[in-house]
C-alpha cells in the first residue's frame, strides 16, 4: 500500500516542460522536477528539504500551464514520493526475496530520490585496482596486492597500506603512463549506464577513490564527468617526474577519509541525499552522511562489506532498473 505522507509547500520550477493537471493523483512526468541551474540549485534544494524525506509522487492541487516551454512557473502541491517499499515491490517477490542487504527497501528509495550518487573506483567503476596493475607493470604486483587486501578487508589502516604500496613501487610519471597505455583500466558491466542514467535525470555523479588521481582522470573523461568531481590521491613528483611521495591532505589518503570526503561535498553543494556505491570496507565507512552504502560485488565479495551494506549488488542492472522506472524524486 502506497503511503500518506505528504509535505506541502510553495515550489518553483525552471524546467523544459510544464504540464497541465488540475484535482488529480497524475504521476508527475520526469521533466516536471528537474533541469535547475547551478545558480539556483541550492535554493531549491532547501525550498524541497521536507518534499524529499515525504513517501510518494502524486500531486494533489491545481497546476496549469499554456505553453510547454516556460522559464519559471510555482505551485502550492502536495507530493508524495514512493517508498523503499513500493520500489521493491515492482520487482515481484521471487526477485526481491533475492536480494541481499540489511536494509534493501531504504537503500532503493534513498537512490530513487539521491540528488548525488558517489562511486568508488578500483574493483566498482573498474575492474580491477588501479595500484595492482600499476605494481604488476613494475614487477611488485604480489607484494602490492597483499597490502591492498588488508585495506579493502579493512584489516589495517588506509593511511598504513596507502604509504607501504607507494614506498614498494615508487612509480615515476613515465612509469604511470607507460603502464596505462599498455593496461588500459577496464569499466565493469554495466557502470557507464548506470552513470548516464543518474546524470540525464539530473543527478549528480562523483568518484571518490583511494586511488590516484593521474589515473582516475582519464576514467572520468571517458563516463563524462568533470574532473572537479574527483575526490582522489595526488601522487607528487620532483621536476624531473620521479616519485616524490603522496599529498597526505587529500581526504582519501587516511582510514575514515571517504565520509569526510562526502561531508564536504555534501556541505559544500548543499545535497539533501546521497548514496555511496564501493566495494571496500572504506566505502562502507561513508555512512553517514551517505544516506544509504550500496556494497558492489561484481568483481570482489568481501564479508565484511556486505554486513554492512543497506544493499548488496553483484552487477548494476537492478540499480539501474530502479533510476530508470523512479526517474528522478529529488530537486536537482
Amino acid at each position: 500500500m502506497r503511503s500518506t505522507a505528504t509535505a506541502t509547500r510553495a515550489l518553483h520550477f525552471v524546467g523544459k516542460r510544464f504540464f497541465s493537471m488540475k484535482n488529480n493523483n497524475s504521476m508527475i512526468p520526469p521533466a516536471f522536477v528537474q533541469e535547475y541551474s547551478q545558480a539556483t540549485r541550492r535554493t531549491s534544494r532547501a525550498a524541497y528539504s521536507s518534499l524529499t524525506r515525504s513517501n510518494s509522487y502524486f500531486l494533489n492541487g491545481s497546476v496549469t500551464a499554456t505553453s510547454r516551454n516556460f522559464s519559471a512557473a510555482s505551485t502550492d502541491g502536495s507530493f508524495s514520493l514512493p517508498s523503499g517499499a513500493d520500489i521493491l515491490e515492482t520487482f515481484g517477490p521471487e526477485k526481491s526475496s533475492a536480494f541481499e542487504g540489511n536494509d534493501v527497501s531504504t537503500a532503493m528509495e534513498m537512490l530513487s530520490r539521491a540528488d548525488a550518487v558517489c562511486f568508488d573506483v578500483d574493483s566498482t567503476v573498474i575492474q580491477e585496482e588501479g595500484i595492482d596493475v600499476l605494481a604488476d607493470s613494475l614487477g611488485r604486483g604480489e607484494e602490492v596486492a597483499a597490502w591492498t587486501a588488508k585495506a579493502m578487508d579493512g584489516d589495517t589502516k588506509f593511511e598504513d597500506a596507502l604509504a607501504a604500496r607507494l614506498s614498494i613501487i615508487q612509480p615515476s610519471t613515465n612509469d604511470i603512463k607507460k603502464c596505462l597505455e599498455e593496461n588500459p583500466l577496464q569499466l565493469s558491466p554495466g557502470v557507464d549506464t548506470l552513470i548516464k542514467s543518474l546524470m540525464e535525470r539530473g543527478t549528480d555523479v562523483y568518484l571518490v577513490s583511494g586511488g590516484f588521481r593521474i589515473m582516475i582522470e582519464p576514467l572520468a573523461e571517458k563516463l563524462g564527468l568533470p574532473k572537479e568531481n574527483i575526490v582522489a590521491n595526488t601522487i607528487l613528483f620532483d621536476e624531473d617526474g620521479n616519485y616524490a611521495g603522496f599529498d597526505s591532505n587529500e581526504p582519501t589518503s587516511a582510514d575514515l577519509g571517504k565520509p569526510k570526503a562526502l561531508t564536504q561535498i555534501k556541505e559544500a553543494n548543499g545535497y539533501e541525499c546521497m548514496i555511496m556505491v564501493g566495494d571496500g570496507a572504506t566505502d562502507a565507512q561513508a555512512k553517514p552522511p551517505a544516506a544509504a552504502f550500496v556494497g558492489f560485488g561484481g568483481v570482489a565479495v568481501r564479508d565484511a562489506v556486505r554486513a554492512k551494506a543497506c544493499w548488496f549488488v553483484r552487477d548494476f542492472e537492478d540499480m539501474i532498473t530502479v533510476v530508470n522506472k523512479f526517474p528522478h524524486n529529488s530537486p536537482n
